[in-house]
């Protein structure tokens, strides 16, 4: 995933791909994931420069990709499906989204590397609203979310996708969702590590068996309580 701390320009692909081609980091970062992410904020805590910002590691919200680029959607073509075993499937536009409920939630944003953005507002309709409104049907027992980058998937237990603090987001600190920050709508699952809350969203589908998303098939843990999983001791988020 794709994530911007303040200035989205700053995130942008095609900048990102220059900086960790000329460091080296490249794929690279992807494939060492958490270890690799630990020896570079070794470096970049103690960069008194602010050179370090560019590259992953930065400070703030950190930059991690699975995918060369994402192509952007606007409120024109963006689209969010609800299939699976509901009874009543449905295909959203982004201004269905914005003419429901919103619950607004701030929360420590926790990455599973071990950087923290504290009290971080988020925006959104709960998922809980989507599932009840779609009809949830027997034999359903998790949520499988598919991602417009093409290759993001997540996955929820039926029990922790109808908690409050999940969220389809469309706000993140009091602004619209901008594409670096996986606009115009994500997944925001508030006590979860971060990469649980899946970017660019384009669909949540009802399913009889939880389905392990993107990273979870490469080592973490499907259940993703701050302070409980992968092996980490951070406190909750707050």
């Amino acid at each position: 995933m794709v994530e911007s701390r303040g200035d989205e320009s700053s995130g942008t692909p095609v900048g990102r791909r220059v900086v960790l081609g000329m460091l080296g980091l490249g794929a690279a970062g992807v494939a060492a994931g958490p270890h690799l992410q630990r020896v570079v904020e070794a470096v970049t805590s103690r960069d008194p420069t602010g050179l370090s910002d560019l590259v992953p590691g930065g400070g703030g919200f950190r930059y991690y990709s699975v995918v060369a680029s994402v192509p952007g959607r606007t409120a024109a073509d963006y689209e969010l499906r609800i299939d699976g075993l509901v009874d009543r499937p449905a295909t959203l536009r982004l201004a269905d989204l914005e003419a429901l409920p919103q619950t607004r939630i701030v929360h420590d944003v926790q990455c599973v590397t071990g950087w923290r953005v504290p009290a971080t507002p988020f925006e959104g309709v709960r998922l809980s609203l989507l599932l009840e409104r779609a009809g949830v049907r027997d034999g359903a027992a998790a949520v499988r979310f598919s991602c417009f980058d093409g290759a993001y998937s997540e996955s929820l237990t039926l029990d922790q996708a109808r908690r409050d603090d999940v969220l389809v987001a469309l706000r993140m600190q009091d602004r619209p969702l901008g594409h670096a920050h996986g606009g115009p709508v994500r997944l925001y699952v508030a006590p979860m590590y971060f990469y649980k809350s899946a970017k660019w969203l384009s669909g949540i589908t009802v399913t009889p068996e939880v389905r392990p998303g993107y990273w979870e098939r490469l080592g973490y843990d499907v259940d993703a309580w701050v302070g409980r999983s992968n092996g980490r001791d951070d406190a909750p988020t707050g």
